[in-house]
């Protein structure tokens, strides 16, 4: 058993080497209770123990009192052997407390058939469908060492707030038609992100080979990725290919370059080009999907890099997530995105113009409340299927602002399956008060001995009765019959023994 706080992977690595029968961390209540440096530190350990096969089970724990008690207990125990001497350390074995721990779970099982769902749904545009589309993704999973314990709060709950408050106040856009603009809105709440991103392959698979109509299938202006935004002062761009000057995308990025420079120049904003490379089991960032399939794409978030731990980790809650940056991220994409499609820039609209206030501004207190709906459940994808609360209510959401809200399902190829997810993550561990073994020896041995006292004052007793009943018999001359031979006073004091039951007498 082992704290965040004294965690260490040396730690966690001796324990495996001691071949224990289990390990069990406890993490805290309060992530922001814990030092940021010890966060740090625990989540560029993660995937390492993603990574390692073990045999032996290894537990993570919410801390409450009774934990918290055993866990000491158990702690002091050892520290007092390690100081004590071999007789206080034998005396200590032989009385101390111990506990048994035991799970109430069975072996896990592969899940067949499990769905991953998606959501998406659209705003149409002035013109009808054959307008060029702009695709605005993000996927809503989590992901770390303990799917019950993985709610994802920068990584994907941010992405998919911005989307939410994206579709909110571009519905408000779209609803009057002085207002339309002429591109179809496309909003794809993905399932499976963390798993190489399934969820959005498989929906370009059915849009774009398996339909004759669609979206996707006509004029796709560019994609838009929503990753990681809910931290830092910087926003990055990143794109597998660079876009080309003259091109909407090239467009979206120097108005994001423009928004930034003179609305917000506290933030850091670049664009990182990294080609794809299909070599790799995992893809980097979810536009690459997109890329593969030629179209236009990119993934904005506050990350320079996709290997940052932040992205896979139990440690991702709520209180690492800075509202400020998240609302100031929301407003730089939403203010970025108006401009590309209603071409605000061309028609002279200045730089510093801000067109989400009043009225129509960032409503704070709704983002922060889907902030924390997202972030108050885990999220992980083997967790969440088609019927679940969360899929509901986020379809309920988009539904109040979108158009054509429905589900997307995917399901692993019974062949050659991409995915495989199982069941038993989550378990009840019951602690059993015992003592150790060598104290069923000692008390053994305890009883052994008062027995033999019980039987050694029976037979005293029985003698002491027998010797006064003789020695009453010598002074009156009468016979006293023993073991059926009758003897005489006189054939007694001939055997002489009356001398020895005298001295014996007086002893005791």
């Amino acid at each position: 058993m082992m704290r965040l706080v004294d965690f260490s992977y040396e730690q966690y690595q001796k324990a495996l080497r001691q071949s224990a029968g289990a390990v069990v961390i406890i993490l805290p209540r309060s992530i922001s209770s814990v030092p940021q440096d010890v966060v740090r530190q625990f989540m560029e350990i993660e995937p390492e123990m993603l990574a390692m096969e073990t045999i032996v089970p290894v537990y993570f724990a919410v801390e409450d009192e009774e934990l918290l008690s055993i866990y000491e207990q158990t702690r002091a125990a050892s520290a007092s052997q390690g100081s004590a001497s071999a007789a206080e350390v034998l005396l200590h074995t032989a009385t101390a407390n111990g506990f048994q721990m035991v799970t109430s779970g069975a072996q896990s099982k592969a899940i067949n058939d499990w769905l991953i769902p998606s959501v998406e749904g659209r705003l149409t545009g002035l013109g009808g469908e054959d307008l060029p589309t702009v695709v605005i993704v993000a996927h809503y999973d989590s992901f770390g060492v303990a799917p019950w314990l993985s709610h994802g709060a920068d990584s994907n709950g941010s992405g998919i707030s911005v989307l939410l408050e994206l579709a909110r106040l571009f519905s408000r856009l779209y609803t009057y038609r002085r207002t339309h603009a002429g591109y179809n809105l496309l909003f794809f709440a993905s399932g499976g992100g963390k798993f190489n991103y399934q969820g959005t392959k498989r929906w370009l698979e059915d849009n774009l080979d398996h339909t004759d109509s669609s979206l996707l299938q006509d004029n796709v202006a560019f994609v838009l990725c929503l990753d990681t935004l809910g931290r830092g002062n910087s926003l990055h761009l990143h794109v597998s290919k660079p876009p080309k000057e003259g091109t909407l995308q090239h467009a979206f990025l120097r108005e994001l370059e423009m928004v930034v420079a003179s609305q917000f120049p506290e933030v850091k904003f670049s664009m990182v080009h990294k080609k794809i490379n299909l070599a790799e089991d995992m893809l980097a960032w979810e536009h690459e999907r997109f890329a593969i399939r030629r179209l236009p794409a990119f993934t904005i978030s506050h990350l320079e890099s996709h290997r940052d731990s932040l992205r896979n980790s139990i440690m991702d809650r709520r209180a690492r997530i800075d509202t400020k940056a998240l609302i100031r991220n929301t407003r730089i994409i939403a203010e970025a995105l108006t401009r590309v499609i209603y071409n605000l820039t061309d028609k002279g609209a200045p730089a510093d113009m801000q067109i989400f206030t009043d009225q129509m501004q960032i409503q704070q207190e709704q983002l922060e409340s889907v902030m924390d709906w997202l972030s108050s459940q885990p999220r992980a994808a083997q967790l969440i299927d088609k019927d679940s609360t969360f899929l509901n209510t986020l379809e309920y959401y988009m539904g109040r602002y979108l158009k054509d809200v429905k589900q997307h399902h995917v399901k692993a190829d019974k062949r050659d399956p991409e995915f495989v997810f199982y069941d038993q993550l989550k378990q009840v561990m019951n602690a059993y008060r015992v003592k150790p073994a060598i104290f069923d020896l000692l008390l053994a041995v305890c009883i052994a001995a008062y027995l033999g006292v019980a039987y050694v004052a029976v037979q005293g007793r029985s003698l002491w009765m027998n010797i006064r009943e003789f020695y009453a018999d010598k002074e009156g001359g009468l016979k006293l019959e023993r073991k059926g031979i009758a003897l005489s006073t006189e054939q007694w004091n001939k055997l002489e023994i009356i001398p020895k039951i005298d001295a014996a007498v007086k002893k005791l």
